[in-house]
């Protein structure tokens, strides 16, 4: 079943633009971990970053965390943010968009 992470991310004063540059950057690991979707956004906070993520299951979202690409991009994203997170996530059980499964 698909998961759904979607939440926020507090940059530090300042470095919202360099975060948003960093989490959009092409990521070919994300695609072979499961990641079916990863959309970036901002919205009128001016030091939060929206993240959304699907992905083929919980495990593999899990799992894609341990990869060294994703462990190395979290270590170079660290400077930019500020601790504040937010968020939930939830398994997608359908969509108004596609037939059922």
């Amino acid at each position: 079943m698909t998961f759904a992470n979607v939440g926020t991310l507090g940059a530090a004063p300042g470095r919202r633009d360099d975060l948003v540059a960093h989490l959009t950057r092409r990521s070919d690991a994300l695609s072979r971990a499961g990641c079916l979707l990863y959309e970036v956004g901002i919205g009128d906070e001016p030091d939060t970053v929206y993240v959304m993520e699907l992905w083929t299951s919980a495990e593999a979202h899990q799992a894609s965390l341990q990869l060294p690409e994703v462990r190395d991009s979290i270590a170079q994203a660290r400077p930019m943010l500020s601790g504040a997170t937010g968020g939930f996530r939830f398994q997608v059980v359908g969509s108004p968009l596609r037939d059922p499964a």
